[in-house]
């Protein structure tokens, strides 16, 4: 098996990599936003540069911790030594940044969920529930973490509550994945050629929720097995919920926004996802939009 010391170096690694796309993607992605209005630059905006933050904080510390490992305390701690220890302020704050970005993005998830579903309450409130209760353990985990003493491995401490924590992350991915999708399948499927329409649409949502829900069961798998992976898996998480996060925005702009089949402005897809405002993704998103603002 894999030893903690290599395990961190490809966790570097990885997670450099990853970052290098997300920022790539970013900038794509702020070059599109700073031309639209409204909510697009007044929420997805604001959430895609704190995402930005969030996963070069923890890249920085991931560095920082590397170079205290191999060159700084080498020679008095050992790496292997260094990385056990889940107390250390560096640790805990890389642990705290890693819940930070997926709750953040989650909240977005819930609250597109929530708006293309009517703004019902049913939808609303479990999401809410479900999205601050796993925040709530994710900072419990690190506070649990910051009481360990040397020698004391995530396996003894708190196993129940991590697991726990990488659930529920998994299944809100899946169910406002699901949810959405559902919900706009059900506002074209009564218009002839409707569903054929909205298949790239659906197709953009369900394969960000499915980078997303795989990168974290391959997480769940590795600390389930015990396998030192889980650190590579984990480190690569901020990254990735950024990718996904801006992916969705860029599909639909360059995938949706231009389908020549196109009939008329959405601007529903335009709020929730950050489509170009002067095309479009099908009336029949614009339609339930519209019945969803009437409603208010």
């Amino acid at each position: 098996m894999i030893s903690l010391p290599e395990a961190s170096l490809l966790a570097l690694f990885l997670e450099t990599l990853f970052y290098g796309v997300f920022f790539t993607f970013y900038w794509l992605t702020l070059g599109i936003l700073l031309k639209k209005y409204g909510i697009q630059r007044g929420l997805l905006l604001p959430v895609a540069t704190l995402l930005l933050c969030i996963a070069t904080a923890h890249l920085v510390i991931d560095f920082i911790r590397a170079l205290e490992a191999f060159v700084l305390n080498a020679d008095t701690i050992g790496a292997d030594a260094y990385y056990s220890n889940l107390a250390s302020p560096l640790e805990l704050a890389k642990t705290a940044l890693y819940v930070t970005q997926p709750t953040v993005a989650d909240s977005v998830l819930v609250w597109r969920c929530y708006i293309l579903n009517n703004r019902s309450l049913l939808v609303g409130i479990p999401g809410c529930i479900v999205l601050l209760a796993n925040g709530a353990i994710g900072y419990y985990i690190v506070w649990c973490l910051s009481r360990t003493v040397a020698g004391t491995s995530v396996y003894t401490t708190i196993p129940g509550l991590i697991t726990t924590f990488y659930i529920l992350t998994m299944l809100i991915s899946i169910v406002c994945t699901t949810l959405i999708s559902w919900r706009l399948w059900r506002s074209r499927r009564s218009i002839p050629g409707g569903s054929a329409d909205l298949l790239p649409v659906l197709i953009v949502i369900v394969e960000g929720g499915a980078i997303y829900a795989t990168s974290v069961l391959a997480l769940l798998l590795a600390f389930l097995t015990g396998s030192n992976g889980q650190y590579p898996a984990m480190d690569i998480g901020p990254p990735v919920v950024g990718i996904v996060f801006c992916l969705i925005i860029l599909q639909v702009h360059f995938r949706v926004g231009n389908n020549p089949q196109s009939i008329s402005p959405s601007k529903s897809f335009t709020d929730l996802f950050g489509e170009q405002g002067e095309q479009n993704v099908g009336y029949g998103i614009e339609r339930m939009i519209e019945e969803t603002d009437h409603s208010v």
